[in-house]
């Protein structure tokens, strides 16, 4: 399992440490949430930070996008080279179109669903895609509780996947620690994100080790 701690959870007032924190504890990537006060009820960081965690990281960055009109944040944050950036599939009228535009930018696409939102939903865009990241928390917040259906829907991903793009992965976000860790391996889960259960621990690189099954 690839784990993405989410510097939401991060203490902004010595961020570069906690990023650094991570990054020395093992993680894979740096998931840094961007949410713009209209798709979700929240606001966090722009570019400005972002570059400063970017400079911060020696681990590659995963940008998850919960904004609207997300063609203008792609423009925003592909000069920082992340290694991913997510989109939401609810709120992209043509997600096909976008994906190119972010492979062209020489970052890999990764399409986002919220909890409700159908699998089926992606399944002509998994050619194309290098990762789906499934929301088990309704996005917006850090610090919620794990939607166990996810489990369940990341098997039926798992199924699409292999007959489409095996190479394709499944990330998970959203109340995940070692009490679903290994519910989500079994059922085809590639990346963790953790927030809360990373930055709160008192000791990060047990936490990022107990997610690494």
């Amino acid at each position: 399992m690839l784990v993405a701690p989410s510097i939401l959870s991060a203490d902004f007032g010595h961020l570069a440490r906690d990023v650094k924190a991570i990054c020395d504890a093992g993680c894979d990537l740096v998931h840094v949430d961007v949410m713009d006060g209209h798709f979700v009820p929240n606001l966090t960081i722009g570019p400005v930070v972002v570059e400063a965690v970017a400079k911060a990281a020696t681990k590659p960055l995963d940008i998850h996008l919960m904004v609207e009109n997300n063609t203008f944040f792609v423009d925003l944050f592909a000069p920082i080279n992340p290694e991913f950036i997510s989109f939401h599939i609810e709120e992209e009228k043509h997600p096909h179109r976008l994906i190119q535009k972010i492979r062209a930018l020489g970052i890999r696409p990764v399409v986002v669903l919220n909890p409700h939102t159908r699998p089926e939903s992606v399944e002509f865009l998994l050619e194309e895609l290098d990762m789906v990241l499934l929301m088990s928390v309704n996005p917006g917040f850090g610090g919620q509780t794990f939607i166990p259906s996810v489990i369940e829907k990341a098997k039926r991903l798992k199924e699409m996947i292999q007959k489409r793009n095996p190479k394709c992965l499944i990330e998970v976000d959203g109340g995940v620690n070692d009490q679903n860790i290994h519910a989500l391996k079994a059922a085809g889960v590639d990346v963790a994100v953790a927030g809360s259960y990373v930055f709160k621990h008192a000791d990060i690189k047990a936490a990022i080790e107990s997610l690494k099954v």
